[in-house]
């Protein structure tokens, strides 16, 4: 016997299947368990657990859902927005009707079990796992603690240390994983079907009279050996969860779990989870996983199907050109790489297999599977060999007339229609695209180093690539498991044209008193990683230096030049490749020290031009590094650089280093109120107007009581009518 629960979509499937099977009644979940359904499925399921408990026939329960199991939520199902996630409330209530059930309940878990599923598996007393289940707290990523009780549950199925591990370390456990930590009782066989395993096990345990088995009766450790391992835990976690909320949350409801009666840590817990649920965290991280997504719906990709790629070429071997080429590899994808005579490309082809060696003494490769990866990597010193490749991607020097020399040979060997990529980070495409017949095929990726490990790629379209071009970079970025940005053509694209601005006004700050120590410290504050003057020494003085002798014949006479940095490489000090930059550094080192004679280099600077030094607060650095950020952003969304503002956030979560757990700096500014970036930016216009031009965009929305969000949220209804 089987019936359907009523589901108020007439084109939805019913949120539960029920069948009968002699005293086991089998409920299987027909969807997730989450956003609109969450409300449906977990009232469908209390009827049929409260219609179990009524039927003196029915001795046990057997809960499946097979990939309905998969509860998380998603960002771009609910477009970024904090407001749309579920409360939580109607999830609380099912799990506490399948705890509290007085006939047995037992779950059947296979493939991802995630978010909302793996509440509902948690609170059944009994759990058997396929080897395909795969048990994780993914919402832990979106600053969203679990909503109904899995954190007390989780600490009585597996002791403190085990709980907290999972819970905080955001990794999923395999099934035998979770067998061995007391999470799943039986571990079914491979090809077992769901069902007949399940059905076979529950006949056992009515066999053995074994009735219903709460998380909240199981026995937990001396409180004291608990609070002692959730301390340890803590330290552990302690700098890789430096600067988010959701952790301590956590931590917050275990130590509950342990010191309160049941009932009590339960609503501990929802409390726990309300705090994370409105809070600004969780709305950004919401927002940062959302603009991750977005980023890749672009009109070219929905005009045009990509064109395809079954092997690739890259010219170049230096680190940037063995990353893209190491990237290619582990997409699947031969390889042929270009150098410019043999020496180069032994050295290409070393710093290809130099990556796989490294995986290999850290035991996360064996040389069977660098060989058989090697075996699709060719190498050669002349162009010909590029003459079947499907895409070539170009990896030289940063020079236009090299790389225009490069296309030209491109264009002479490559075969009609592969696709023509450069990976400059700041020239002119265009111009590049010009030095070929078939500027069509030309497009910008570029790879962030290590191209292989770095997510970020920007895909940087000229004005006469072709939709298919476009579609292809975006399908060999999902390929690559990269994060795809579409950028237009200027000066640095999206993220290094917005660097260099919001890097000129630390140069400012430097200037005008602050030391180079105190901008550093102030943006890792903020949330950064390293500070500005770190990056310079960890990338190399030299090629900033470069760039800025470039760029000196175009420079605005009026702009304010700041030569400290000039000073500083005049000396060979180009950061820690040299031993010394804005930082010493000893025989070896990473990390730097304060360097008192560049200090006395910025103090000549200021004593030069005439500056009066001036002390600033933290908060004052960040202000106006910030604004100088968010101003050039609001620039390169109104240029169509990039297309909206998410696009912004995607590029400087991805490849910058800016704190995920704050959204990207266009959500934050929202964050901050637009009205507030805009009065800063016209105070510091006072200093230089020059530089303190605020975008018209973000003149335009604080005008119309509007913001950032309001132009994503406009895009996505746009692609939404043209889909």
């Amino acid at each position: 016997m089987s019936d359907l629960a009523s589901s108020p979509n007439p084109n939805a499937a019913a949120p539960l299947l029920r069948q009968q099977h002699g005293p086991v009644l089998a409920l299987q979940l027909q969807r997730a368990p989450v956003l609109a359904d969450q409300a449906v499925v977990c009232a469908a399921l209390q009827q049929a657990l409260q219609q179990a408990q009524d039927d003196a026939a029915t001795l046990a329960v057997l809960l499946l859902a097979g990939p309905a199991w998969d509860g998380a939520l998603d960002a771009a199902a609910v477009q970024g927005d904090a407001a749309r996630v579920p409360d939580g409330q109607a999830l609380r209530a099912a799990c506490q009707s399948i705890e509290a059930s007085p006939k047995p309940v037992i779950a059947v878990l296979q493939r991802s079990v995630q978010g909302a599923g793996l509440e509902l598996a948690l609170a059944a007393h009994y759990r058997l796992a396929l080897p395909s289940a795969r048990l994780a707290w993914a919402d832990w990523a979106l600053g969203l603690p679990p909503a109904a009780g899995g954190m007390a549950r989780a600490l009585r199925w597996m002791g403190a240390e085990a709980a907290a591990a999972w819970l905080l370390g955001g990794k999923a456990l395999t099934a035998q994983q979770a067998r061995d930590a007391g999470l799943v009782d039986q571990l079914l066989a491979d090809g077992d079907e769901a069902l007949a395993a399940g059905l076979a096990w529950a006949g056992q345990l009515l066999a053995q009279q074994a009735g219903p088995r709460p998380a909240s009766a199981q026995p937990l450790a001396s409180p004291e050996q608990a609070l002692a391992e959730l301390d340890a835990q803590e330290q552990a976690q302690r700098k890789s969860s430096r600067g988010l909320q959701a952790p301590g949350l956590i931590l917050q409801a275990l130590r509950a779990a342990v010191q309160q009666p049941w009932v009590q840590a339960l609503a501990g817990q929802q409390a726990v989870f309300e705090q994370g649920r409105s809070s600004a965290q969780h709305a950004a991280l919401l927002h940062a996983a959302w603009a991750e997504r977005a980023a890749a719906q672009v009109p070219e990709a929905r005009a045009a199907a990509p064109r395809p790629v079954h092997c690739i070429g890259v010219v170049g071997g230096g680190t940037m050109g063995a990353g893209i080429a190491v990237a290619a590899l582990n997409a699947g994808l031969p390889v042929t790489m270009i150098e410019r005579d043999a020496q180069a490309l032994a050295r290409g082809q070393a710093n290809v297999e130099k990556v796989y060696d490294g995986l290999i003494a850290k035991g996360r490769m064996s040389e069977q599977a660098k060989a058989a990866t090697m075996a699709r990597f060719a190498a050669s010193t002349d162009y010909a060999a590029l003459a079947e490749v499907d895409l070539v991607i170009e990896a030289v020097f940063e020079d236009l007339a090299v790389k225009q020399a490069v296309f030209a040979q491109l264009e002479r060997v490559c075969k009609p229609g592969a696709v023509l990529a450069t990976n400059t980070s700041y020239l002119d495409i265009d111009a590049i695209a010009a030095a070929t017949g078939r500027p069509q095929d030309v497009i910008g990726l570029h790879f962030f180093s290590p191209a292989h490990i770095m997510k970020l790629l920007e895909i940087v379209v000229p004005a006469q690539a072709a939709p298919d071009v476009v579609a292809t970079a975006f399908a060999l970025a999902a390929r690559m498991k990269k994060t795809p940005v579409r950028a237009g053509v200027c000066d640095g694209f999206i993220g290094n044209r917005i660097l260099a601005v919001y890097k000129q006004a630390a140069d400012y700050l430097m200037e005008d008193g602050a030391s180079p120590y105190e901008i550093d410290a102030a943006v890792r504050g903020f949330g950064y990683p390293m500070g500005p003057f770190q990056v310079t020494d960890l990338a190399g003085g030299d090629i900033g230096w470069a760039t800025r002798k470039r760029r000196a014949a175009t420079r605005d006479p009026r702009a304010r030049y700041v030569e400290i940095a000039d000073r500083i490489c005049e000396r060979g000090w180009f950061g820690q490749k040299t031993g010394r930059g804005f930082y010493r550094y000893a025989e070896g080192a990473r990390s730097g020290q304060p360097d008192e004679e560049v200090l006395a280099i910025a103090a000549a600077e200021r004593a030069r031009k005439g500056i009066t030094p001036r002390s600033f607060s933290a908060d004052e650095i960040m202000r106006r590094y910030m604004a100088a950020m968010v101003n050039e952003g609001a620039k390169v969304v109104q240029e169509g650089i990039a297309l909206r503002p998410l696009d912004v956030d995607a590029v400087f979560l991805g490849g910058y280093g800016f704190p995920r757990w704050r959204g990207g700096p266009m959500h934050w500014a929202d964050a901050q109120g637009l009205q507030t970036i805009l009065a800063d930016i016209q105070a510091f216009a006072q200093e230089d107007a020059l530089f303190w031009q605020p975008a018209e965009l973000l003149q335009q929305l604080v005008a119309q009581g509007r913001n950032f969000a309001s132009l994503n949220a406009a895009a996505a209804t746009t692609e939404e009518q043209t889909t």
